[in-house]
């Protein structure tokens, strides 16, 4: 029985700005380190329609370029490929799944905190739409739960 080589698998991460991109950072360049495939990290900066789409707004784009220097010096730890971009659109979910498809990219990682912004746990707007309309795998990373957000979680009867 022979094994068939592993075909490079080229990740998409998403990044948010929360300490969960860390362990995103991380996983995918394991992941691309052991498929000899290449990670692309994004950060999407949603523009209100009030402006145009290609608004220069300083303070996010400066927190986008922020955000994504850290991702590219985490990934200085591994021996994998890496590139970066910052986006802007009116929704983050169709920026992500169209970055996705012009990429060609087998997988997307989207990570997200456990918050509870109504006090119901909420998977917010993006991570539905990319689930439901991205054409390749899609995997979510979600953090742990917060010590003080324990006591709030429903346990099964």
């Amino acid at each position: 029985m022979s094994k068939e080589p592993i075909k490079p698998i080229n990740i998409m991460i998403v990044l948010n700005g929360s300490n969960v991109d860390n362990d995103v950072v991380k996983l995918a360049c394991n992941m691309a380190v052991r498929s000899k495939g290449e990670v692309y990290g994004v950060y999407v900066i949603e523009i209100k329609r009030t402006l145009p789409l290609e608004a220069e707004v300083e303070p996010d784009i400066q927190k986008g370029e922020d955000i994504l220097d850290h991702v590219e010096r985490l990934a200085e730890n591994y021996p994998c490929e890496v590139e970066t971009a910052l986006l802007q659109a009116r929704n983050k979910g169709p920026a992500i799944v169209e970055e996705a498809m012009e990429r060609d990219v087998d997988l997307i990682i989207m990570g997200i905190n456990y918050e509870k912004p109504f006090g119901e746990f909420s998977l917010g707007t993006t991570l539905p739409y990319v689930l439901k309309h991205a054409t390749c795998r899609v995997l979510v990373y979600r953090d742990a739960v917060a010590k003080e957000l324990i006591d709030t979680i429903e346990r099964p009867s």
